[in-house]
């Protein structure tokens, strides 16, 4: 029984649609919220869960809130 840990890039790859589809539900919720949008985004980061899968919503928000 193998207990490797993927590899950061595997992880990435495996998790990263999920990570976007996440993201662009956050977003999604910006005009409907508001100024009360941020603290919220926050707390719903906050709960993702591994620390990693959380990380990559964080920058997927940072790139689309950018590019907008």
């Amino acid at each position: 029984m193998s207990t490797e840990k993927p590899s950061r890039a595997d992880y990435h790859r495996e998790h990263q649609a999920r990570a976007e589809a996440e993201a662009q539900r956050l977003l999604a919720r910006r005009a409907e919220l508001q100024g009360r949008w941020l603290p919220w985004v926050a707390q719903e980061l906050y709960q993702l869960s591994p620390p990693e899968f959380a990380n990559m919503v964080r920058r997927e928000l940072q790139r689309l809130t950018s590019s907008s």
